[in-house]
């Protein structure tokens, strides 16, 4: 579980107590069970499933095995909120999915559209500041896989798995996008799609160029990222354009705005945001748990975004034995 999950989970103290955790380094969990004050900690999530009188889970771990976890979850009985992606690909999660009793409330963690900024954005658009929207155009650029004087790249210094995932930008990254996409414009279909690589240090693709068209009116929405970015920062910040027959919309990094028939500028602060979309993804599963709310991420919205991703990589044809340009 990340440095942000648990502080999540704390803030809802009143609602939910972390009574256990698993995690298969004995450092991390004693580190994390002593800061946290969780009572008991274990190796697996089998032996914790064992040993544990549990109403729900949170499963932040690997892709590659969210499907056996949330499957043994499911067989308990439990309620479920487990890490984007759902899978490792489309074919298995919705094996997954059909596969889950329909008792078992499930809701998959994609926390990016819970940003401050992006759900102020969905209120002035749905408020009509923009007017109609006529295009899109969204860029997720960085310098971290460009090598430096001694030959590290910042990325895979910060995510050594980058290395030797099969599938990078797309999945591990602009999943996060098309999902907030989705939020923001409703459903979209992918018409093009290119991916490359851009160094040997890596299988797979860490620049992605995608236009995604909208399914109700046509609007084109154009999305480039691309991590091997000269002159960019190292740390990726999203840039969000929206031009509509009244407005701009903008978000660029932390800085949200509006021009013109109606002028807006809102600045916020970038840590505060990260954690703060941790939170309201954890309270958001709470509420849903409650009553209060429906669900926005349940695996039948979170498919649809699974169907991108898969679209653009089979679109693409990407080929990881192709050399690096």
């Amino acid at each position: 579980m990340s440095e942000y999950h648990l502080p999540a989970w704390a803030k809802q103290s009143a609602r939910a107590e972390i009574v256990a955790i698993a995690d298969p380094s004995e450092e991390a969990r004693e580190v994390k069970s002593q800061h946290f004050r969780i009572p008991r900690a274990y190796a697996t999530a089998k032996a914790m499933l064992a040993n544990e009188a549990l109403d729900a889970v949170d499963i932040c771990a690997p892709r590659e095995v969210h499907v056996a976890l949330v499957r043994l979850a499911a067989a308990r009985g439990l309620d479920i909120i487990c890490q984007k992606p759902l899978a490792p690909d489309y074919d298995q999660a919705a094996a997954l999915v059909a596969g889950l009793p329909p008792s078992i409330r499930l809701m998959v963690h994609e926390n990016w559209r819970f940003r401050a900024y992006y759900r102020r954005l969905k209120a002035w658009l749905e408020e009509g500041i923009a007017g109609a929207v006529r295009q899109v155009q969204f860029e997720f650029l960085s310098s971290g896989m460009i090598a430096d004087g001694e030959g590290r790249r910042p990325a895979l210094v910060r995510q050594p798995f980058f290395r030797n995932q099969e599938r990078l930008l797309v999945m591990e990254v602009m999943i996060h996008h098309l999902d907030t996409l989705r939020y923001l414009f409703g459903e979209m279909e992918v018409v093009a799609a290119r991916l490359e690589r851009s160094n040997g240090d890596i299988v797979a693709e860490d620049v992605a160029s995608v236009v995604l068209r909208r399914l109700d009116d046509g609007v084109i929405v154009t999305v480039n990222a691309n991590l091997a970015v000269h002159g960019a920062p190292p740390a990726p910040r999203d840039h969000l354009r929206i031009f509509g027959t009244q407005a701009t919309l903008e978000l660029d990094g932390v800085r949200l705005s509006a021009n013109g028939q109606i002028q807006r500028l809102e600045e916020y602060d970038a840590d505060a945001v990260y954690q703060g979309a941790y939170d309201a993804t954890i309270a958001h599963f709470l509420d849903g748990l409650e009553g209060r709310a429906p669900m926005e991420t349940v695996p039948a919205d979170n498919m649809k975004t699974l169907a991108l991703v898969e679209d653009i990589y089979r679109l693409s044809r990407f080929d990881a034995r192709c050399k690096p340009r």
